[in-house]
């Protein structure tokens, strides 16, 4: 029974998130309370809470983490200065003679804000509110103008620079360090977030592809209205509206991709650029400066209070073993690492329908990802497959976040088992893409290899 605990404080743990208590305070919380319980029957030393201001002071010195608030920056602001209203909307007119342009168009707009943002719900809200009325007013069904907006949003997840990615970026890099200590490789080249941002490109782009066809081949003529809007957009205001925001992505890219700049520094330079372009845009003044500034705060303390937390939680668990009692399960499950990772990708998509991809990156990722990485998982490969299969949690009904994020702006008329209807074609495009890259490891980790 004794070695079952860690699986009993995981339990509880997500008992008290159902329940509905905040989850940086349940995972720090029920933690301690848990050790200081079962220390009464000797069964916890509690000389390794000792070690939690050391902790503490590690997360708070990490000098990576520094990005997640410089990125939560650039996105919030680059939403306020309606960005993408203007992208959309010059995107459709050029392509409004096309039967598919203005599906094309959300996409592409998409697939840049998610870019230029990397935040899911604001990506989900904002083409929410600024793409589902022309798109049901040009006649596409509810279900497919819902189901792609949704899937859409969520490439924030995986298009870099995003903050999923740099979050578990730096969990990867410590769980890489301990999966080589492990095998007793002392030296090991260190992994960086710069490197899961190449190798997340690849697969992201396959994903936007895959869209792409799937709404083009599944039109049919009665899904759309004709209409006589004439209006077109010139080449050059459309070059003029889209080359700022690319500017900013490929700034930001092209800095870690050479080397000019780490990822904590590509982020202060995407910060700058989101503030310079909101200004070439006269959407800038200390209203919206404040207004983002107390948003970007509140979403970085969020962050790093569930990082906190999640110290914490990993600190008991393994003081109970639970790092040995995990490997002795992979160890007896069969098919070796196959067979571990189908049992972790089945978690991780389990656990999306109750938490956010920064409680499972910091809760789920620093147990297994030095076990699955010891047997020979290639770490950005894990990477990537995490990522995938983090975004499809966010589309899966009932609880996906997506999902809930654009209920909030859809019209009351429109039911939510349409919502529901419409996402589960993309779900299924995501699982075979994280299948894709399951059996083709190369599409994460080529880009990388060649560039670094």
């Amino acid at each position: 029974m004794i070695e079952f605990l860690p699986l009993l404080l995981f339990f509880v743990i997500c008992l008290s998130l159902l329940m509905g208590f905040p989850v940086a305070f349940t995972l720090g919380g029920v933690s301690i309370l848990f050790a200081l319980f079962i220390s009464i029957f000797g069964l916890f030393d509690l000389t390794l809470l000792e070690t939690i201001p050391n902790r503490l002071y590690g997360i708070m010195t990490n000098a990576t983490l520094v990005a997640v608030p410089l990125f939560i920056f650039m996105g919030v602001i680059l939403e306020k200065s309606k960005v993408a209203e203007l992208l959309l909307n010059s995107m459709s007119k050029l392509f409004s003679k096309y039967k598919s342009g203005l599906g094309i168009s959300i996409l592409f707009v998409g697939a840049l804000l998610a870019a230029s943002t990397g935040i899911v719900g604001a990506t989900v809200i904002a083409m929410g509110l600024i793409s589902l009325p022309a798109m049901l007013q040009r006649g596409y069904s509810e279900k497919i103008s819902t189901g792609l907006i949704a899937a859409t949003g969520t490439l924030g997840q995986i298009i870099p620079p995003s903050i999923a990615l740099v979050i578990l970026g730096d969990v990867l890099a410590t769980a890489y360090q301990q999966s080589q200590l492990k095998i007793g490789n002392y030296v090991a080249k260190s992994l960086s977030v710069g490197d899961l941002f190449m190798a997340a490109i690849v697969p992201g782009l396959i994903l936007v592809i895959i869209y792409g066809l799937y709404f083009i081949f599944n039109l049919r003529k009665e899904d759309i209205i004709s209409t006589n809007d004439s209006r077109e957009e010139s080449f050059i205001k459309l070059i003029s509206t889209l080359a700022p925001p690319f500017f900013l992505i490929f700034a930001v890219l092209g800095s870690i991709i050479f080397g000019v700049a780490s990822p904590t520094e590509a982020a202060g330079i995407g910060a700058l650029g989101a503030i310079f372009i909101a200004l070439l845009h006269k959407k800038l003044n200390l209203k919206i400066l404040s207004e983002t500034t107390k948003q970007s705060a509140f979403i970085s303390s969020m962050v790093f209070l569930i990082l906190i937390g999640a110290s914490i939680f990993s600190l008991v668990f393994r003081g109970l073993g639970g790092e040995e009692l995990i490997t002795d399960i992979f160890n007896k499950i069969p098919g070796g690492l196959f067979g571990s990772m189908v049992l972790v990708m089945l978690l991780v998509f389990i656990l999306g329908f109750i938490l956010d991809f920064i409680e499972i990156t910091f809760i789920v990722v620093p147990i297994v990802g030095p076990i699955l990485m010891a047997m020979g998982a290639d770490p950005l490969w894990l990477g990537v497959m995490l990522a995938i299969n983090l975004q499809t949690s966010f589309l899966t009904p009932p609880f996906g976040f997506a999902l809930f994020y654009l209920r909030s702006v859809t019209p009351e008329q429109i039911k939510t088992e349409t919502m529901y209807q419409g996402v589960l074609p993309f779900i299924v495009i995501q699982i075979f893409v994280l299948c894709l890259v399951a059996y083709f490891p190369f599409l994460a980790t080529y880009l990388p290899k060649i560039i670094f």
